[in-house]
């Protein structure tokens, strides 16, 4: 039988493989894409002077991608195309009774965005912050800083 695409529909994919226990051990991560290609990644506490990554910089990465398209597309949308829009995302992990956890993400945005005013852009701003998917996957609080360079 044919199957016929959901157009409405994506799946995108990620493999990992560990090896060890979680304090000693390390792994390597492949993206569907092939950008990372058995990246190695680690313990987020025994990074200091190895290179690799972490699943909480990874999150961080993953947010503030999808949010600086999700502004992007907000500013066009309302007649505003931008001419670059930096996003820096940080992940603040602490050890609760349930564990370590992400507990909040900050957002900090800086935009170039000729002709728009500054509400026109925080309204984007806010907007693209709520509809950004990786954002709405994340059960934690979402700060953010939006700054419009003129």
């Amino acid at each position: 039988m044919l199957e016929i695409p959901n157009p409405h529909l994506i799946h995108r994919s990620a493999s990992a493989v560990w090896e060890g226990s979680l304090r000693q051990g390390e792994g390597n991560l492949t993206t569907e894409s092939g950008v990372l290609l058995a990246a190695p990644y680690s313990n987020s506490g025994i990074l200091v002077g190895r290179v690799g990554t972490n699943p909480d910089e990874l999150i961080a990465a993953s947010l503030c991608g999808c949010f600086s398209m999700a502004l992007s597309n907000e500013l066009a949308l309302a007649g505003f195309p931008p001419l670059s829009v930096e996003t820096t995302a940080t992940a603040t992990l602490e050890d609760i009774a349930d564990g370590w956890t992400i507990t909040r993400m900050q957002l900090d945005v800086h935009a170039k965005v000729p002709n728009v005013t500054e509400f026109r852009f925080m309204d984007a701003a806010l907007t693209a912050k709520a509809n950004c998917p990786i954002a709405r996957l994340l059960k934690t609080n979402i700060s953010m800083t939006a700054t419009l360079d003129l």
